[in-house]
């Protein structure tokens, strides 16, 4: 429960840092940083599927947030941090592996599940659903409002990615012009 706390502590602060932060390109990291601890709550409460579906959501928000934000590319620099750059690579490739082996070593061997809850429902599915078909069963009739959640989220993200990349004016047939 502690690391529950800690997580919504980050939440808070992350939160706070995006709303106070004046540099719009460092409210959206700090906003991207309330989204991906929101995304570890999701899995220390034991929803996997949403944390997923919120960690893609927020990689993709958070990427045409920041290519929104910025006016221009940023120039290639081959002098100067070089060094610093590739060590903080390393170190970023270096943790990421540790933390994958780790995470790789603590799951359960194939076909030895944790939860239980499959074989409740290949036993019970077709009595209690009357779906042939208990894929379909699991995914409308068990977890219908937490599809329909996911679904929303997805949705509403398309939405956001096409409001963001649309464009200002529609050309006239005619002259080839913008309107505006």
């Amino acid at each position: 429960m502690l690391d529950l706390y800690i997580l919504l502590i980050f939440i808070i602060v992350a939160a706070a840092i995006a709303v106070e932060t004046k540099d719009l390109l460092s409210s959206v990291i700090a906003l991207g940083a309330t989204g991906l601890g929101l995304s570890l709550t999701f899995l220390v409460l034991k929803a996997p599927d949403v944390a997923i579906t919120q960690l893609i959501v927020e990689i993709l928000s958070l990427i045409i947030l920041i290519r929104a934000t910025m006016k221009e590319d940023l120039p290639f620099s081959t002098s100067g941090r070089w060094l610093v750059n590739t060590v903080i690579t390393v170190c970023f490739i270096f943790v990421f592996i540790f933390t994958a082996v780790k995470c790789f070593k603590e799951l359960p061997q194939f076909g030895y599940p944790t939860i239980k809850t499959s074989s409740a429902y290949l036993k019970e599915g077709l009595k209690d659903t009357g779906a042939t078909n208990l894929v379909s069963a699991v995914i409308l009739d068990f977890r219908a409002y937490d599809t329909l959640g996911e679904a929303a989220v997805l949705f509403t993200a398309v939405i956001g990615v096409l409001t963001i990349l649309r464009r200002k004016g529609r050309k006239n047939e005619e002259t080839g012009l913008d309107n505006e």
